[in-house]
């Protein structure tokens, strides 16, 4: 939290942030403003809804902190900066960004927000170090919501590729230092992204679709049937990384590819190729599209396609753990605060389980400490709640009461609609 306190203007409010820290880190069930503010001792959820809302503190300098943080602490030459999207399931249409849209998160079309994120990844851990919320355009183009919403004037519409182009860009930018890029399909058929990619001299690892035209020899090839003319010899099998029951294995393979014509400027020609992945099981293929600024070996685009997971494996730590998507916020401005609260919370238990596999050789018999593990022990040796009867009992009047509010306005409010 020290690295921190500059950010804001007043002692309260880095208090407030402290305390909803040390909550998203709790093993709270449910985390929201009622439930932080109890967790912490605080009589009503006000302090934090306003230091959501209203407070004065540098939310993007906060953002900064941490990925230097995070940078500081897992950095190595190894690493790969992870783009990928996730949704968050949402009711009614006021909350900002929410609308009928695919996401990964329920596998089908739903009512949810969706945020593109940035995990920096390396031998060491991964953690979240950046997010920009996704804005449809019905919501880009609509000056009410919009302002409903808090949205501010500079916001325009911008596509997810276009999203992640944007922070890519503000890591390198403050000095991140990753050789590469890697992401899934939405990114890989994003010719922009590519290029200011190739541009800055970062080789990517990006997921194509088995439909994506890749530029040959003999002239333009869909990538699946490019793959089906590969003979049985062009196949290794290697894996693509550790997984919870060991390493994964699957065979590969990988074809030359050349540029699309005017698409490279003069000196950032460097080495493409298609990288193909077999599961050895089914058969299944998968698709990526890869540029090196300088020859590398199979292996290396292999270890970067295995370390797009890594992401999942944030979304999955920082939504269970730390509450990323148990926001219960409208405005644009309090889910950027939530969202970059959860990150820090996300990034401390990453930093720790870290460290201490690295400082502490794990003893015989035992898995290494992992950010769950962390998190049961940090709640159980150091984070204790307050447990006085008092306060328990005040806060369950106090949400009695805030109920009996809400239901007695829902109920005016319907006996006042004409039949």
């Amino acid at each position: 939290m020290a690295r921190i306190a500059s950010r804001f203007a007043r002692l309260e409010s880095r208090r407030l942030a402290r305390d909803a820290v040390a909550g998203l880190m709790s093993g709270l069930a449910v985390k929201n403003c009622w439930t932080l503010a109890e967790h912490a001792g605080h009589d009503s959820p006000d302090g934090l809804q306003h230091l959501l809302r209203k407070a004065k503190w540098d939310t993007d300098g906060v953002r900064d902190d941490l990925r230097r943080y995070v940078v500081e602490r897992l950095g190595a030459v190894d690493a790969v900066l992870v783009v990928d999207e996730t949704g968050d399931l949402k009711k009614g249409a006021h909350t900002v960004g929410v609308q009928r849209q695919y996401t990964g998160t329920a596998g089908r079309i739903e009512n949810a927000q969706v945020a593109v994120y940035l995990t920096y990844a390396s031998t060491a851990g991964h953690a979240l170090i950046d997010r920009e919320l996704y804005l449809p355009r019905v919501w880009a183009d609509d000056p009410d919501r919009r302002e409903q919403a808090g949205v501010p004037a500079t916001v325009k519409f911008a596509t997810k590729p276009a999203l992640a182009t944007e922070m890519i860009t503000r890591a390198l930018d403050a000095g991140v230092t990753a050789r590469w890029v890697a992401g899934d399909e939405v990114y890989g058929a994003d010719p922009k992204l590519r290029k200011t990619l190739e541009d800055r001299g970062v080789g990517y690892v990006l997921a194509v679709a088995c439909s994506h035209p890749v530029r040959t020899g003999v002239g333009k090839i869909r990538a699946d049937e490019l793959a089906a003319r590969l003979p049985r010899n062009a196949w290794q099998r290697l894996s693509a990384g550790n997984g919870s029951k060991g390493p994964r294995f699957y065979d590969w393979a990988w074809i030359s590819i050349e540029p699309e014509p005017g698409a490279v400027p003069s000196g950032t020609l460097g080495q493409r190729w298609l990288l193909i992945r077999r599961n050895n099981a089914t058969g299944e293929l998968a698709y990526y599209r890869c540029w090196s600024p300088a020859p590398v070996p199979l292996r290396e685009l292999v270890r970067v396609a295995g370390r797009r997971w890594t992401i999942e494996e944030s979304f999955q730590a920082s939504k269970t753990l730390t509450g990323l998507d148990q926001h219960q916020v409208r405005r644009w401005t309090s889910w950027h605060r939530w969202t970059i609260l959860a990150m820090l919370a996300h990034a401390l238990l990453a930093v720790l389980a870290a460290t201490e596999r690295a400082e502490t050789p794990t003893p015989p018999g035992l898995i290494a400490l992992t950010c769950n593990e962390i998190h049961r022990l940090f709640n159980t040796l150091i984070v204790e709640p307050i447990q006085d009867l008092r306060h328990r009992l005040h806060w369950s009047t106090w949400r009695r009461r805030h109920q009996h509010r809400a239901r007695t306005s829902h109920y005016q409010r319907r006996e006042a609609i004409p039949a």
